[in-house]
């Protein structure tokens, strides 16, 4: 009986070996048998191979389509090719700094020190010269401005990884900024500790906040860049013209800029940092980032030459004289596309409601005499062609203009 027990026993053991053996091969397996693709990027093309792997890649996590946040098939670190963000497209409402408060008083997060005295408005005159007022707010588009904790829980028990509480929140928005500008993120920067008065460093904080404005700053009317582009180094640009004339507003070139631009602390006061010359290491695109949205079609040339150029001159360029009325108007008044190009020089092309009897002369510079102030416009102008000097001779002879004009000159 007790040679049969071991009989069994040692069968029992061997088919327990064999079942192991078996099971782990079928594991490594099924291990050995995962297939995926590994994606390589190289100067001149994606190379797309699939290879044999013993790890399993999961994403089951949350259910998220790649298309959400990448463009193309094949996102790398080099071309990430990340949607744009719908935000800024669906703004209905734009908000001014003078609109918020001066001063916000952070103290809706409970921790190791006080709350924060923000300077608000400063803050927020600083934002329009670049980010506005979205770059922090960045889901108010349709309205009155949230509260943070609106969104941001004030405790960090949340579900939804994905959007920060609170406390983080806040830090998000500020260290970027301050740990370039003034080099350290101490959290005395901000925070008034609790072993401090905190009334009296609170009064100290709202004293010095509560009518500080930031400078204005001096717009440059004039830049002339230095390029080692071959056969034109110089590339001059006006600034006013693309303000004043353009209408193009700070954000449109001025959006990934921020406060280290013009504020250091390695620089003694704001107008060295300012006026000190910066050396800067970019890549070509960067370089022409701010100007490609406009100039995607500009051949080289049109910026760059041999010497800094003159300012825009519209007479010189087209032919067509900006006198009168049309001095001050915007570009954009005449050239509805931003391609600017050539338009119709007939004044009927812009102004076709011309009915005699009805136009003031005067605007022209000319106040016409009592000879012709009954006339009618193409007795002068033949062909309704006003862009193209009077003629005379049909009625005077031996008349031109402008030796010989129908009235009083006024200007």
């Amino acid at each position: 009986m007790k040679k049969i027990f071991n009989v069994i026993l040692i069968l029992a053991l061997l088919s327990l070996i064999i079942y192991l053996s078996t099971e782990g091969k079928q594991v490594d397996k099924s291990k050995a048998d995962y297939k995926t693709t590994e994606v390589v990027e190289t100067e001149s093309k994606i190379v797309e191979t699939e290879i044999t792997t013993d790890k399993h890649y999961s994403n089951t996590m949350m259910p998220v389509n790649c298309k959400t946040c990448h463009a193309c098939d094949y996102p790398t670190k080099n071309d990430p090719c990340l949607a744009n963000c719908p935000r800024s497209s669906i703004i209905t409402v734009y908000h001014q700094p003078s609109e918020g408060p001066k001063l916000v008083h952070m103290n809706d997060v409970e921790g190791d020190y006080g709350e924060v005295t923000f300077s608000h408005e400063v803050h927020a005159q600083m934002s329009s010269f670049s980010i506005g007022c979205e770059g922090c707010h960045h889901y108010n588009t349709t309205g009155p401005v949230v509260k943070c904790k609106t969104c941001h829980n004030t405790t960090r028990k949340r579900k939804d990884i994905f959007t920060p509480d609170l406390e983080a929140a806040y830090h998000r928005q500020c260290l970027n900024c301050h740990r370039q500008w003034d080099r350290t993120t101490d959290c005395q920067q901000c925070h008034i500790t609790k072993k401090d008065e905190q009334d009296k460093v609170k009064r100290e904080k709202i004293k010095k906040f509560e009518n500080y404005k930031h400078p204005p700053l001096t717009e440059p009317k004039k830049i002339v860049y230095q390029t080692k582009q071959p056969g034109g180094k110089y590339v001059t640009f006006y600034h006013n013209e693309h303000t004043e004339r353009f209408s193009i507003a700070c954000q449109t070139c001025h959006k990934d800029d921020n406060c280290i631009s013009c504020h250091d602390v390695n620089h003694k006061q704001y107008s060295e940092s300012v006026t000190k010359k910066k050396k800067t290491h970019k890549s070509f695109e960067q370089h022409h980032q701010p100007c490609i949205n406009c100039h995607i079609t500009t051949v080289c040339s049109k910026c760059h030459s041999d010497k800094p150029e003159e300012e825009f001159n519209h007479y010189k360029n087209t032919g067509f004289d900006l006198s009168g009325n049309h001095f001050n108007l915007k570009c954009n008044k005449c050239h509805k596309s931003s391609s600017f190009k050539g338009l119709n020089s007939n004044c009927t092309s812009c102004h076709n409601n011309f009915k005699d009897g009805k136009f003031d002369h005067t605007k022209t510079g000319i106040k016409l005499d009592e000879i012709h102030i009954d006339l009618s416009c193409t007795d002068c102008h033949q062909n309704s062609r006003f862009d193209k000097p009077p003629i005379c001779s049909d009625c005077h002879d031996g008349y031109k203009y402008p030796s010989k004009v129908p009235g009083k000159i006024i200007r």
